[in-house]
Formats: C-alpha cells, sequence, structure tokens
C-alpha cells in the first residue's frame, strides 16, 4: 500500500491544531476545577494571603467556568468561534491578577503556577486568533434551508 506524504506545513498545521486543542482541554479542566471550586466552597474557605471580598472571589469563579467552557464549546460546535481566543485573553486576566495578589501576599514560588497557567492560555490565544484559527460551521444556503422548512404534500387516502 503507498505511503500519502503530506505535505510539510499540512503535517504542522495538524499538529499544531492538536496541540492547541490538548491545551485548551487541560486548561478547561483547571479553570472548571478553580472556579467551580470557588463557586461551592463556602466563603470563608477561599481566604488568602491577600483578603479579598467575598463577592469578588465569586465573580472570578463564574469567570473561570465561563472561560473554561469558552475555551472549548465554540470549537466542538464550530458556532461563534471566535470566542475561544477572547475566552483564553480573558483568563490570561484573571492569571495576571492572581500572580499579582499571590506575590503581593509574598508567596513568590507559588506565583509561578498562575504565570505558567496563563502563558498557556495566551498560546491559546494567540494560537486560536492568528496560527490556527478554528473552522467555523459552513453556512446553510437559502435552498437548503427552505427544502428543509417545506412538507410534501399529504396524498388523499
Amino acid at each position: 500500500m503507498p505511503r500519502i506524504v503530506q505535505p510539510a506545513a499540512r503535517r504542522s498545521s495538524k499538529r499544531t491544531n492538536a496541540s492547541l486543542w490538548t491545551i485548551q482541554a487541560l486548561l478547561a479542566l483547571v479553570f472548571l476545577f478553580a472556579g467551580g471550586m470557588k463557586l461551592v466552597v463556602p466563603i470563608e474557605m477561599l481566604k488568602g494571603p491577600v483578603a479579598l471580598p467575598g463577592a469578588f472571589m465569586r465573580f472570578i469563579g463564574v469567570c473561570e467556568t465561563l472561560g473554561a467552557l469558552g475555551l472549548i464549546l465554540p470549537g466542538v460546535f464550530r458556532i461563534r468561534t471566535a470566542l475561544t481566543p477572547l475566552a483564553a485573553s480573558g483568563l490570561v486576566i484573571i492569571m495576571i491578577g492572581a500572580t499579582t495578589v499571590t506575590l503581593i501576599g509574598g508567596l513568590v514560588a507559588p506565583a509561578l503556577v498562575p504565570v505558567i497557567v496563563g502563558t498557556l492560555a495566551s498560546l491559546v490565544a494567540y494560537g486560536r486568533w492568528r496560527v490556527a484559527p478554528l473552522a467555523v460551521r459552513p453556512a446553510r444556503s437559502a435552498a437548503t434551508i427552505e427544502a428543509s422548512q417545506t412538507v410534501a404534500p399529504r396524498r388523499a387516502a
């Protein structure tokens, strides 16, 4: 059976797309967990090195959860795929804040976690915006829409 050789650009594009999907899935799991915990856990347990209002922590939890969904759902359903880099950009902003708050609290080593997560989110934002944008579902033509809406006449019995 002859082996089909793909052009290097196509192999690279597939590899890039697969890498971005892997990073997106991992980030989605991280942010679903982190955001879900901020929404479920009592506010008293959310205290960190810097005191932040409980309502603000809940807001961050909602943003992280929605950001996680925004990393995955547009690409899966191929609807509004431009939302994926926007969701990743929003998560980068949250990670900048998390890094800042961690550093203000005097914790240098733990600040590396949000730095790394934010870097991965920025990689997804740039990758899905410029390098390997997600494909959009092809629009249905007017003829296709009309054909799906017309009902065949019933035959008299």
